[in-house]
């Protein structure tokens, strides 16, 4: 497997509690899409969980899952900060 860890963490809402979640590799974007999806299992979501599983089987560089994901939390309103990395 390939280096997972994202250039800039995201950081996600976790639920209605006003509680936030930081997202550092692919391995915890793909448990937040598994385990804490908030939303509708949408093509983009599992899209971005394909990007995951991508990445950690070495298709994929984790920038591509970084960005299926923010694609995917934007369409659910999940996303409290993404710095896009320069």
């Amino acid at each position: 497997m390939q280096d997972d860890r994202f250039d800039v963490p995201l950081i996600v809402k976790l639920g209605d509690t006003g509680n936030q979640m930081t997202l550092r590799t692919v391995h915890d974007a793909s448990e937040f899409l598994l385990h804490h999806w908030p939303g509708k299992r949408t093509p983009k979501h599992r899209a971005a969980l394909q990007a995951c599983y991508d990445v950690m089987y070495g298709h994929k560089p984790a920038m591509a899952a970084r960005r299926a994901f923010v694609a995917a939390a934007r369409e659910t309103d999940v996303l409290v900060h993404e710095n896009v990395p320069h």
